[in-house]
This record gives structure tokens, sequence and C-alpha cells, in this order.
């Protein structure tokens, strides 16, 4: 097989996955210029692969990435210094993109000198979208501060604390002055915030349409960080079109978040890999306790959803040294939702979310973005998530990585 990244590039003898379909094609790609050209019987041309009846899927998106989280959270990640964190996030986005995550969404940090550098090409990432640091009430999830700490604080690298209508349109706008892809609001307590309770509901129905609105009226959406139904209610039916976690979803809000046609993007490696390594890696005990709530109900969550008819994402979430577990969110997900419906979350329901339908599929005229697996997913579920096995990962229709090991 040659690696040479030339212009031109034929996957051939591949069984095609098209990021919807539940049955597998047999056939070739053609990747041309960046984008796919051609779809089945398709002449050999210019670099070719023979995937010798390997399986083929769209790139992978993580719909909640975080490339600036160096910790676990806190003063730490929000006041480290931003060459630091900017360093330590390339490094993320390289290592995700070497697993198969082709597009990433940033849904609390990044910023467009970030962005910048990766347009550049600077360095190995997956396509790149952003929000800046997510919005929070005084109090609320996005404030890092403990009870007993007596400082001000206002923003950091990952999240801002403001609010009343009136600032929080000035935030919204500048988001959009600075090449955000869409909001991030905090509307329910957290794991990692030390001093709002994970079920009440944050921000006012007031504050959140305002944000709403000025990001609607730029073409874009807010997501929402919410755990309860109360929180997802109050988002969702104030306009918020992608709930972030959900874990405490009930079966009357799934039904409501289908009928408003709202998104759930469930975060699952995040609580696994918190609840097995946080301890060691010093994560609050306060933060411990309120993973051990969240922990058990997320794959329920997905299971309820999908019952309802939301469509729902995937995303990562994971903060500091627990993002190697990325691909652990995959293999929890098909526990919860099965092969299938994991693969259309990693690819068409996310592109779906990010308003790109370029993205997510095999189909000619989509992006050059695609993973070659070492088996079939639906005989062999561990060739989504096993890092030991062999993965070839195509980025604007070049190939990017070709290791044995992610």
């Amino acid at each position: 097989m040659s690696t040479d990244n030339n212009l031109t590039l034929t996957v051939k003898n591949a069984l095609i996955f098209d990021g919807s379909s539940a049955k597998l094609a047999a056939g070739s790609v053609l990747f041309r210029d960046g984008n796919i050209e051609a779809v089945g019987d398709v002449s050999p041309q210019g670099n070719i692969i023979d995937a010798g009846g390997k399986v083929l899927v769209p790139g992978l998106i993580d719909a909640h990435f975080h490339a600036y989280a160096v910790g676990l959270g806190g003063l730490e990640v929000e006041r480290s210094a931003l060459s630091y964190a900017a360093i330590v996030g390339a490094q993320r986005l390289g290592a995700a993109l070497h697993r198969g995550f082709t597009t990433v969404r940033d849904v609390a940090g990044g910023d467009i000198g970030l962005d910048r550098a990766i347009r550049s090409g600077l360095f190995a990432s997956p396509r790149y979208y952003f929000t800046g640091p997510a919005l929070s009430q005084t109090g609320g999830h996005g404030d890092p501060r403990s009870a007993d700490v007596d400082i001000c604080f206002s923003h950091g690298h990952m999240c801002a604390v403001v609010d009343g209508v009136d600032n929080l349109r000035r935030a919204v706008r500048d988001r959009f002055r600075t090449g955000s892809h869409a909001i991030k609001i905090m509307t329910s307590g957290g794991v990692v915030s030390l001093t709002d309770p994970i079920r009440l509901p944050q921000y006012s129905a007031e504050e959140i349409r305002a944000v709403v609105d000025e990001a609607s009226r730029r073409g874009s959406y807010v997501a929402a960080h919410a755990y309860s139904p109360e929180a997802i209610k109050h988002s969702i039916e104030n306009g918020v079109r992608s709930i972030e976690h959900g874990n405490l979803l009930d079966r009357q809000t799934a039904a409501l978040m289908a009928e408003l046609g709202s998104f759930l993007v469930p975060t699952l490696a995040a609580y696994d890999a918190m609840d097995r390594r946080g301890e060691a890696l010093g994560l609050n005990p306060i933060s411990q306790r309120k993973n051990a709530e969240v922990l058990e109900s997320g794959k329920a969550a997905i299971s309820l959803a999908l019952d309802a008819g939301v469509k729902v994402g995937f995303g990562s979430d994971l903060m500091g040294e627990l993002e190697d577990d990325q691909l652990t969110g995959v293999r929890l997900q098909i526990e919860a939702a099965g092969v299938l419906e994991t693969l259309r979350s990693m690819t068409a329901v996310n592109a779906e979310i990010l308003q790109n339908p370029d993205l997510g599929r095999i189909a000619p005229g989509a992006a050059g973005d695609a993973l070659i697996l070492d088996g079939n997913p639906f005989d062999d579920p561990a060739v989504l998530w096993d890092g030991q096995r062999p993965r070839t990962v195509i980025q604007h229709g070049r190939i990017v990585s070709d290791a044995g090991k992610q």
C-alpha cells in the first residue's frame, strides 16, 4: 500500500457504510481534490489502496471535544497559560485524528487562533468547529470557584461567567465576531463544578431565549450542558437545539425533545473514565460523588432518546489525561445503542448537528474523509473501539494515518 499523499486516491474492494444505510455496499471510492468524486464501480486512479474486503466508513465526528482541557477542571485549567493550553490542545487534536475522528466540535473552548493554525496546516488536526468559552451564570457549571474561594472570575479558556440578558447578547455577538461555530451555555449543574446541584436548571428563560435569538439570527444554534429532565425541558422549550450529556433524561422529556427536534449528544466516555481514573488523577471528592450520580444512567438515556425518535449524536467530553479514553466511548455507546446507531451517531447525525451535509457520508460530492477498519464492525464491533487494531484514516482525500496502534 502506498501512502503518497497526492490529490487523487482510490480505495478499491471495500465494503462501504455510507453513513446511514444498514446494508454495506461492495465497491470502490474515488477521492479527488479533497472530496469524494465517485462511489461504486470506479476505475482506480492515482494512489490506490486495496481494502481487501475491509469496511470503509465516513470519517468519525466527535461532537463534544475539549482541546483546551489540560486538566480535570477548575482554575488550573481556566487560568493556565494559553500558550500551554494551545500546545496541549494541538496534541489532543492530533491524537483524535489518528484514532479516526476527522472532525470535532469543541463545545467549551477553542478560539480563532487555534482554528487559524489548523487551517494553515501547522499541525495535523481534525476539522475543527469551536464555540469559544461556554457561557455560565454565576455559581453555575462554568464557574470554577469553590465556595470558600474569594476571587473574581469572569472568563477563562473554556468557560465565561456572564449574567443578564444584555450581557449575554453582547457575549454571543462577540463569539460570532471571533469565529465561533455555535454557542454553548450551561443550563444545569455539572460534575466538575463544585457549588451547583446537578439537577437544578440554570439561567432564566429570558436569558436562554436571548442567547438563542442572537444565535438564530446568525444562522447558528445553541448547545446546552444539561443533565436532568427539568434542565433539559427548560433548555429546549426556550430554543436550545443540542442537549449535551442528558444522563438523567426521562421518557416524557425524551418525547418533548423529539417533538421539538432537539438532538442529544451523550458523553459516556467521560463518566466511565472519571469513575475508573479520576481519584488517582486528583479529581475533587465533590466531583467524584457527582459523577457517581450520573454514571449509570447515561446508557439508559440513550435508549430512551432513540425509542422516542430523538436523533442521538456522539461525544467524548474527556478532560486532562483522560483524553486517551476516546475510543472507550465508542464501545460504551455500542453497548447502549448497537453498532448501526452508533455509527450513524458518529457520522450522519453529528454532521447534521454541525449543519454540514458534506460530512458524515460516503457519496459523490461529500467531503473526502473516511476510515478503513480492520474488519466488519457488524460482525466484530471491537474494530471500531480497539485502538490496537489497524486503521487507515483519510482526510481531505489524503491518507493521514496508517498505523496499527492508536
